[in-house]
């Protein structure tokens, strides 16, 4: 066999061999890329454990829950208690005109849930005087676009 074609030869089983060890590795990153799993830590809603209060707002924070860095949080004091109230992100409350200011008296139903070692509601609807406002639908999805926060 002329020294060309052995040369042939050896360069095509280097190429086998490469897509041998590269293609598997291809395939893993490809899927672990295209999987649609939920951000890590931001809690979701459960209509099962929906409920109702009221309180006086006494903090307002902006947090990061999941993949979000500002996401609106209220702690309401409800009689000898202080509750977490997670709102929406800080753009969706910005577009829609929505302000709260410690004092504010508001009205929530959300759902409580566990987050980390304590308990907080994502806020459903809330009332404050006479408006209501809404952050969820009746099944709990957000209103907003989870992409853009607003």
């Amino acid at each position: 066999m002329p020294l060309s074609m052995k040369c042939i030869a050896l360069r095509n089983r280097f190429l086998q061999q490469c897509l041998l060890v590269a293609a598997p590795a291809v395939i893993v990153s490809v899927a672990a890329f295209c999987q649609t799993t939920p951000s890590a830590g931001a809690p979701k809603y459960d209509r099962q454990t929906e409920m109702k209060t009221k309180g006086i707002v006494e903090e307002i924070n902006v947090l990061t829950v999941g993949s979000r860095k500002d996401f609106t949080e209220l702690v309401l004091k409800s009689g000898d208690d202080k509750l977490h109230i997670y709102v929406c992100p800080k753009p969706f409350q910005d577009e829609m005109g929505i302000n709260f200011i410690k004092g504010d008296e508001l009205a929530v139903t959300g759902s409580k849930v566990k987050q980390e070692a304590s308990e907080i509601i994502l806020a459903r609807e809330m009332v404050k005087g006479t408006d209501t406002l809404m952050f969820r639908d009746d099944k709990g999805k957000p209103v907003w676009d989870e992409r853009t926060g607003k």
